[in-house]
């Protein structure tokens, strides 16, 4: 299984990105997805999710700022960053599970994860 996660960027305050992921190895439609971020000096946490039935879930800080999107025909899942801060800062990675309900929603335990795509938002 390849998670292989890109797009990220410098980009300056306000501004927007598109991070993209290519799933292989795995049946893509199956598995539920989702976006975890490491800022510097601090530990990865949970972004945003999608299930396999499309049901979308978010932190509470990034919602109605970011919108996760998966499409099954090309087995990748989108993560659109927009308003973007100086405190997104951080590498994004992309993840994912068969096993994410969606009733905890930050309680998503990935059994694969991606490589990371770093987003740099100056000031």
């Amino acid at each position: 299984v390849q998670l292989q996660a890109y797009g990220g960027g410098l980009v300056q305050a306000g501004g927007s990105l598109r991070l993209s992921c290519a799933a292989s190895g795995l049946t893509f439609s199956l598995y539920n997805m989702a976006w975890f971020r490491q800022a510097p000096g601090k530990e990865r946490e949970f972004v945003a999710a999608i299930r396999r039935t499309d049901d979308t879930y978010y932190v509470d800080s990034v919602k109605g700022q970011f919108t996760i999107s998966r499409d099954n025909a090309k087995n990748t899942v989108y993560l659109q960053l927009n308003s973007l801060k100086p405190e997104d800062t951080a590498v994004y990675y992309c993840a994912a599970t068969k096993y994410y309900s969606g009733y905890q929603v930050t309680d998503f335990s990935p059994a694969y994860w991606g490589q990371g795509t770093l987003v740099t938002v100056s000031s």
